[in-house]
């Protein structure tokens, strides 16, 4: 037994490439084709081979969590990277908002999926709010200190309106992107 984490075994470059692989080619299957998409077809656009998935995610409820997980985690660290790389606290909110919104149109059958595990669901609810919610209300604060939005705006408040105008998805006759974009402009000080 290790009794200091630091000391624990890494996974080998390779496993962690094969893992990121499977994350990323699974995400791409569940937005084309929802969260049933045959393991064999991750497996073939990971480059993989079935086992491999298997070894790594032993259920497909640990794969739909795992990829959920890495999209969370890549939208949080997208905040900050956007504050560093934007002219305004403004245009990196934005863009961060329309990368969250894109994210939560891309859940299809995500919920119905867990729905049979409340707890996880539950779990990954939690999880959801403590990477995100932190995450947007640091760009809102960079953007009421330039001066650039009115102040007051609640972060989780926020994200809920956003979440609340992505549930119709994009349809020929609703544009989500465009709704959470009037949202957004709507918080502009100028």
């Amino acid at each position: 037994m290790v009794d200091n984490p630091a000391e624990a075994p890494r996974k080998r470059a390779d496993a962690r490439r094969n893992q990121q692989a499977l994350l990323d080619a699974a995400a791409a299957a569940f937005i084309a084709s929802g969260v049933d998409v045959p393991v064999r077809e991750i497996a073939t656009q990971a480059g993989v081979g079935v086992g491999t998935i298997y070894r790594h995610f032993p259920t497909r409820a640990d794969l739909i969590v795992a990829v959920y997980r890495h999209q969370v985690e890549a939208c949080a660290e997208a905040g900050p990277a956007l504050l560093s790389t934007h002219s305004s606290p403004h245009a990196a909110l934005g863009e961060w908002i329309t990368l969250f919104a894109d994210f939560l149109t891309t859940k299809h059958g995500l919920a119905e999926a867990l729905q049979s595990d409340a707890t996880t669901f539950e779990t990954l609810h939690t999880y959801f709010l403590d990477r995100l919610v932190p995450t947007c209300a640091a760009l809102l604060t960079a953007a009421t200190t330039a001066g650039e939005i009115h102040p007051g705006t609640d972060p989780y408040e926020l994200l809920r309106a956003v979440g609340n105008l992505c549930v119709g998805g994009n349809t020929p006759r609703y544009n989500a992107r465009r709704m959470v974009a009037l949202l957004i402009a709507g918080l502009s000080a100028k």
